[in-house]
């Protein structure tokens, strides 16, 4: 059977909303080149995390930065052009002279700035005080704004026409008596180069205005914030925390260190509860050299972080900038954010919070408007026979006219094509063996006994609690008919038991094989050897902690994932290691087997998630684009798409033909740790640290539903058979069911809705919540539906 093409060309592409794609070779580690042969894909979302860092200057992609285009755009062999000395008693002309002169400083053109200097007989020390406040009035740093921001607007020409006449000579002066006059490639004194550089990263940070006026100029954008009407004082909020961040590393990269400081302990406690931690981590960036190593920090310097304004919130936040001719902040606003301006009403802030909190903002809307085929493909059709005791179970039962309408749904349900599913091949599946139309027909017929839950009909629960768990459980998986339990274990080990009166049992000998007739009716059962059963297997190979464990579906195969950085591949014939998957550089957090089987997905601390076949050495697909960890994968019913949950507080769903992301979800205030898909195939729920889960259309790419119950991490979902009821298992020691009919049944998805991402979410969680069970002192682990409808649960008994 043929897998998904591997596609060889290691190149990662670096897509930037401005500017032209730049193609990056990949570099050492970054995730391009471990695989061999991978597609490295950078996602919608901006920068692609690890992979492609932009490398200019002007952080667009390739854009040179606005304020030192004046240099660039100039013609470079211009002489200066100042016919007479310029009078500098008029204290207008002396702010703007001084406003040139400091600009050519920071420019670092020292034969421009002492030709102006000697034409305007100015001291040295008189320019050195231009930057301070006081000097001129207290206005020499808002001077020089005002006037980079004039000198900016006329590059084109050679002269501007508004200033006075030094201006015009200022900034002819630039151009033409720098030292080396620009090359195309050149932005100031950085070379885009065509490598990711991290100096080149950080160089966008070059001082661009006086450390002591930064609180001034927070401060006064604040003030107008919060003076401004409440329609637009919810969405320009939005903007204290990247403007912030980025103020404070400017600071921090031109070596102010006391005025940082300051900054930040001023300002730190004004942003959302849920940035804690990522100022905790920036915190701790208080020198120059701090930068360069830190990954999270890059990771906000190359990835635009993402803002969703109205338009007339847009315009009344220009009008105010360039009225205080504050240039320090519009030109952060340009340079690190994505504003993804809507036409329409302004959001309340309630709709805000609900979509906020990811490490990088929202998501564009252009990113989940792709289509998305989140139906289920075409059952093969299998004859069902009917057993005379499954008869004999439907007249006791007293009502077999429940009982056949059913049976014809789900008859139903394999004939008929989803309009909505992908086609049949597009991407190429294992061809279903005997064994597998055995086990479907054994399927279909727990189905008919199956339970209909609902309001008035819980299911039961059966917990499965680890004790004297061998140094921590750290991942548990269940079969799909509920017959074996695996737990992965911090001792390196993985443990199988069968939950069954059915013991474990390994195949014999090959000498002993080659004695069974090969032909007989029960040859399975006489290959394997009695000596051998017990109801627990002990699985070694690992060295470190096993982190993620996954049942193929024909149960022949256990997948597992560690912190040793490898995915293994265990038979449960023979309970040995068939393969080691190696990859990933670090440890690997999750995996998960495909429903059809054969393919499989992996997701890990070098935040990348990879697609393999069970015949390859090499992934597939490598799905970069997440800005931390990936915690958790999962497949979607339809094995066409895979959603990755990440520590930079997103979900993303990336299509297994292309390796593009085809979603991005944001919402959650914490890193996610659980993922489920409905069995339609049309809903995603997701839980994370901040102990909500939320619940997304996949076909309109929007959040649908909030649950709120949890006081602690969600670390397992799992939607019941039919897709009535959601099981959410937490850190708090409690399963609670959800009433999943109820929570999408009213959805009204309008076109306005899907076009500018508005949600209103309804405040019912509380009806939703249909119950809830403590255990004694049990973290819930992981949760499985059987066949029938029953919950089992597991976990780690935790002693207070």
């Amino acid at each position: 059977m043929a897998a998904l093409a591997e596609e060889q060309t290691e190149v990662a592409v670096k897509l930037e909303p401005e500017g032209q794609p730049t193609l990056l070779p990949p570099q050492a580690g970054d995730g391009a080149g471990e695989g061999g042969g991978g597609t490295t894909n950078n996602g919608p979302n901006g920068g692609g995390g690890n992979v492609a860092a932009a490398a200019s200057a002007g952080g667009d992609g390739g854009t040179p930065n606005p304020v030192v285009a004046v240099s660039a755009a100039a013609p470079a062999g211009a002489a200066p052009v100042p016919t007479a000395a310029p009078e500098v008693g008029a204290p207008h002309d002396r702010q703007t002279l001084l406003a040139v002169l400091q600009f050519l400083r920071q420019s670092n053109l020292r034969e421009a700035e002492e030709a102006l200097r000697r034409e305007a007989r100015l001291l040295e020390e008189a320019v050195a005080g231009s930057g301070a406040p006081g000097e001129a009035d207290g206005t020499g740093a808002e001077a020089a704004s005002a006037l980079l921001s004039r000198v900016t607007a006329s590059a084109p020409g050679p002269a501007a026409p508004d200033p006075p006449s030094t201006a015009a000579s200022g900034a002819t002066t630039v151009s033409g008596s720098a030292s080396a006059p620009a090359a195309p490639g050149k932005v100031g004194s950085v070379a885009v180069e065509d490598q990711p550089d991290v100096s080149a990263v950080l160089s966008a940070y070059n001082q661009q205005g006086d450390p002591a006026m930064y609180e001034e100029y927070y401060s006064g954008l604040k003030h107008f914030i919060e003076c401004s009407l409440d329609c637009h004082r919810a969405e320009l909020s939005q903007l204290f925390y990247p403007l912030f961040v980025h103020m404070y590393l400017e600071l921090v990269y031109n070596q102010h260190e006391n005025e940082a400081k300051s900054f930040f302990e001023k300002f730190h406690g004004d942003q959302e509860c849920y940035y804690q931690d990522d100022l905790r981590v920036l915190s701790s960036l208080t020198k120059k050299e701090h930068m360069k190593g830190n990954e999270t920090m890059l990771d906000f310097r190359t990835s635009k972080f993402v803002l969703r304004i109205s338009r007339d919130s847009y315009q009344l936040l220009k009008r105010h900038l360039q009225e205080k001719q504050n240039n320090q902040i519009w030109n952060i606003v340009q340079e690190h954010l994505y504003i993804d301006i809507f036409d329409g009403m302004p959001r309340s802030k309630q709709q805000i919070d609900a979509m906020v909190g990811s490490l990088a903002g929202e998501a564009k809307r252009e990113a989940n408007k792709s289509k998305v085929f989140f139906g289920l493909l075409k059952e093969p059709e299998i004859e069902v026979p009917l057993d005379d005791e499954d008869e004999e179970g439907e007249n006791e039962e007293g009502k077999p006219k429940k009982k056949k309408p059913k049976k014809d749904s789900i008859g139903s349900k394999s004939k008929k094509q989803d309009p909505n599913a992908p086609p049949q091949n597009r991407i190429p599946l294992p061809e279903l063996k005997d064994s597998d139309k055995l086990d479907k027909i054994m399927n279909m017929k727990e189905t008919t006994k199956r339970v209909r839950l609902g309001p008035d009909c819980l299911p039961s629960i059966c917990f499965y609690t680890f004790l004297n768990a061998y140094q921590g459980l750290t991942a548990v998986d269940v079969t799909d008919d509920s017959s074996l339990i695996a737990g992965g274990f911090a001792d390196s080990t993985v443990r199988v038991w069968s939950v069954t009166p059915k013991k474990l049992r390994s195949v014999k000998q090959a000498a002993d094989l080659s004695l069974i007739d090969k032909e007989s009716d029960d040859v399975l059962e006489r290959i394997m050897d009695e000596k051998t059963a017990s109801e627990l297997k002990i699985l070694y190979g690992h060295s470190g902690p096993v982190y993620g464990a996954s049942f193929s579906p024909d149960r022949n195969y256990l997948l597992s994932s560690s912190e040793d950085g490898t995915v293994r591949l265990w038979s449960l014939q023979t309970f040995t290691c068939l393969v080691g998957y190696k990859g990933h550089n670090y440890p690997v957090w999750d995996t998960q087997f495909s429903p059809y089987g054969y393919y499989f997905v992996s997701g890990g601390h070098d935040r990348v998630a990879r697609l393999w076949a069970t015949d390859h050495y090499q992934p597939l697909r490598i799905f970069a684009g997440h800005l931390a960890d990936v915690n958790c994968t999962r497949f979607h019913p339809n094995s066409n798409y895979v959603a990755t949950g990440s520590a930079d507080r997103t979900v993303r769903l990336w299509d297994v033909l292309n390796g593009n992301c085809v979603r991005i979800f944001t919402g959650h205030k914490g890193p996610i740790h659980s993922l489920t898909f409905s069995p339609n195939g049309r809903f995603l729920a997701t839980g994370a640290t901040d102990g909500r889960v939320l619940l997304w259309d996949i076909g309109h790419g929007l959040m649908v539903g909030e649950l709120k119950g949890h006081t602690d991490t969600v670390c397992s979902l799992r939607f019941s058979r039919d897709g009535e009821i959601l099981a959410s298992g937490s850190m708090d020691n409690t399963v609670r069911l959800w009433d999943a009919i109820k929570a999408f049944e009213d959805l009204e998805t309008d076109d306005f809705t899907t076009a500018t991402g508005h949600i209103n979410l309804p405040e019912n969680s509380q009806e939703l919540l249909l119950g809830t069970y403590m255990t004694k002192s049990t973290p819930v682990v992981h949760l499985h539906f059987t066949r029938r409808n029953l919950v089992l649960a597991a976990g780690a008994y935790s002693p207070q």
